[in-house]
């Protein structure tokens, strides 16, 4: 078959496969009815903005690992994957760079070490904030709406719209 004759197929035609999401692992420690929260510095999403201690899941990681492991380089706590617990799980559908997410919001049952902000080049300041509602204006919105979800017993939601 020449080129002529090769069938031609374009792109809104081709048949959409399954997705390809990027998992995001969040932390939620509650003391007092006090969540963490970090401020964002030097980071290509939501600077200055407040934030759960958070990362991306990493080739061949389970969730749990990716979890445990950001805690660790994040706010040098230790936490094994047994006393990790899913409470929530965010749909996000038009993150700014076009890709879909799912953000995984964990709660450690227990823990070992003191919280620091072990990563102050990309962590500005780390604070306890009342888990009430009273999050600071300037926390991430998806962050925010995880956090009042938790609050009100749903485990699964979807922020944004299809692109």
């Amino acid at each position: 078959m020449n080129h002529k004759d090769t069938p031609h197929t374009s792109v809104s035609e081709v048949p959409a496969g399954p997705p390809t999401l990027i998992v995001g692992v969040h932390l939620v420690l509650v003391e007092d009815g006090r969540v963490l929260l970090g401020r964002r510095r030097n980071t290509s999403y939501a600077e200055n903005h407040w934030h759960t201690p958070a990362g991306h899941m990493e080739p061949g990681e389970s969730v749990l690992r990716s979890m445990a492991r950001e805690a660790e380089e994040e706010l040098g706590i230790t936490i094994a994957e047994d006393d990790l617990v899913l409470l929530h799980t965010v749909h996000h559908l038009d993150a700014d760079d076009g890709r879909g997410r799912l953000q995984l919001f964990f709660r450690a049952t227990r823990y070992e070490g003191q919280v620091a902000n072990r990563e102050p080049d990309k962590c500005h300041e780390l604070r306890w904030w009342p888990l009430d509602g009273a999050l600071p204006d300037d926390t991430v919105p998806y962050t925010a709406h995880a956090l009042a979800e938790i609050s009100a017993g749903r485990s699964v939601s979807a922020v944004g719209r299809p692109a």
